[in-house]
């Protein structure tokens, strides 16, 4: 049985029909990779996962169980979500300390100090940011405090929007080491989505590549590095994704 289960999902805001039909599984321990253009609908995925997107049709479920609206408290404690702005996920005044401190109080954990100094350590910041404002840190600190935050209730689901995207080129690669490392040593299950094809073949087992709100088609990490895509928008995607690169100074 796959950890989590999308059958037939729908998406709509108002005329909007954001997310078409999408079906996709996820074993347990998997990395799995949402891509496409911006508007493809790969971001709603992820906040439909969440609760943050109204599901008009289909189903998710978490091991086998289907997940209603909206989430109770214990679906938090399974999985979390990375946002993509690292300036804007975090308030801006308020503490490293309250920032990871918060969700330990409102599932009501007793053994804050001791989970909060873990946290730090555990995406290599430490107890000299614990009370620093977000202004105070640059922006590949700010996402690692991001990834502390939803790693500090011990989740097995990250859900990884566009993560790295707003981060320079070398700090882009210094916080997807992180995650990488973080999901071998704790075992977690990821879904990544990303315009970038470079960032889910380097994180990615599994992938699928939306349009217009619909599943495209599905690949592996090794037909994605040998280019074995079936249908021609992939393969415009991976034409652009080689092209940027070689232009790249």
């Amino acid at each position: 049985m796959p950890l989590i289960d999308i059958t037939d999902l729908h998406v709509r805001f108002g005329p909007v029909h954001a997310v078409r039909g999408v079906s996709l599984s996820v074993t347990e321990g998997e990395a799995f990779g949402i891509v496409g253009e911006s508007g493809s609908g790969k971001s709603t995925v992820l906040r439909a996962i969440c609760g943050l997107a109204p599901t008009s049709a289909g189903s998710i479920r978490i091991d086998g169980q289907t997940l209603t609206a909206p989430r109770r408290p214990a679906f938090y404690r399974r999985a979390q979500m990375v946002f993509q702005d690292p300036y804007a996920s975090l308030h801006p005044r308020h503490t490293v300390d309250k920032v990871l401190s918060e969700p330990l109080a409102i599932h009501g954990f007793s053994d804050r100090e001791a989970r909060v100094e873990r946290a730090l350590n555990d995406v290599g910041l430490g107890h000299g940011f614990r009370f620093r404002f977000p202004h105070q840190l640059s922006g590949g600190q700010r996402q690692r405090v991001a990834v502390a935050r939803a790693l500090i209730l011990e989740p097995e689901i990250l859900l990884l929007d566009e993560p790295t995207s707003a981060l320079d080129a070398s700090i882009q690669a210094e916080v997807l080491n992180l995650l990488d490392r973080l999901r071998s040593e704790r075992g977690l299950t990821y879904i990544l989505v990303s315009h970038d094809l470079a960032v889910v073949s380097h994180m990615c087992e599994r992938l699928m590549v939306m349009q217009h709100g619909q599943a495209v088609e599905e690949l592996a990490r090794a037909d994605l590095q040998a280019h074995r895509a079936s249908q021609d928008y992939t393969r415009n995607l991976l034409a652009a994704s080689e092209g940027f690169s070689r232009a790249a100074p």
